[in-house]
Parts: structure tokens; sequence; C-alpha cells
């Protein structure tokens, strides 16, 4: 047997957490644009590099939800 404390099941908020980033970036007419422009990129290109880290921060957040914090080494 185990004595490593189970992960909990995804609740409602973590689900709706997980989806975010995924509609942000599979909705293509949102984002499909040249205008506004940053440091020279149209907003299609700019947007897309914007939530690589910002689906990072929604997953972590989303870890210390379901994941319990005495679990690990």
């Amino acid at each position: 047997m185990s004595d490593r404390t189970p992960a909990r099941r995804l609740g409602p908020l973590a689900v709706i957490l997980l989806a975010i980033p995924c509609v942000a970036v599979l909705v293509v007419p949102w984002y499909n644009a040249v205008q506004p422009e940053w440091l020279g990129m149209p907003l299609f290109y700019w947007w897309q590099l914007l939530w690589v880290p910002l689906s990072s921060v929604f997953l972590a957040i989303v870890y210390k939800l379901v994941v319990p914090s005495n679990s690990g080494d």
C-alpha cells in the first residue's frame, strides 16, 4: 500500500481554469487580425505567444487546487 495522499478530483473551478487557455487560442476569429501590433508582430502571433506563459499560470493554479500540499517528497 502506498502512504501517499491521492489527488482530489477536478472540480468545476479547475475545469473552467483549464478551459480558459484552450478557448483563448482555439477561437481564432477573436484574434485573427493584424492590428494591434506589438514589437512589429501582428495580434495573431503575439496573442498565441502570450498564452504560452499564461497557460502555465493556469496549470499551476489547478495543480495547487487538485494536489494536496502534503503529498510529494
